[in-house]
């Protein structure tokens, strides 16, 4: 797909339907894969190609009647991440706090709110940071859980990964 053929809506003001766009965009970019143990969530590959998505977590949420898809902000929050670390060589909670709010935008542009948003999140958190690392991806890049000194974590990420 051409890059601009990719911009279906058009304002240099903020725009939620400019930022639809932008999340489509970046989700075309990347391959995403819920296969694997992920701690904090999501994460992604050393080359920033593929998405990794907590084999736990739901596919989707309720919201207002209808089931919506969780994969979209998370492949967008993943995404800025990564690329703020790897362009900028940002810390990782600077960068995750910029991606942070990106996905709260990118939720609430979506007509949802982000308190509901992070519920469904924060619902699945603690049990997947407890979980016996079962298969993680030998191509995880382990940037946060260093960034963050969580070295307990660390070495189960870099056990189950062998």
């Amino acid at each position: 797909m051409k890059l601009a053929d990719e911009v279906r809506h058009s304002s240099e003001d903020i725009s939620d339907l400019v930022l639809s766009d932008v999340v489509s965009a970046l989700h075309r970019r990347v391959k995403v894969s819920h296969e694997f143990d992920i701690p904090y969530i999501a994460g992604y590959s050393r080359d920033a190609t593929t998405i990794y998505i907590d084999r736990h977590l739901p596919r989707t949420f309720r919201w207002r009647g209808k089931d919506v898809r969780l994969e979209p902000f998370l492949v967008c929050h993943e995404i800025v991440e990564k690329a703020l670390l790897d362009e900028l060589r940002l810390h990782y909670l600077h960068a995750h706090q910029i991606a942070s709010r990106i996905e709260r935008d990118a939720v609430r542009g979506a007509g949802l709110t982000w308190r509901h948003y992070q519920s469904v999140i924060k619902s699945h958190e603690k049990e997947i940071d407890d979980e016996q690392l079962r298969s993680v991806p030998g191509d995880l890049d382990l940037t946060p859980y260093k960034d963050l000194k969580d070295y307990p974590l660390l070495q189960r990420l870099v056990q189950a990964s062998q």
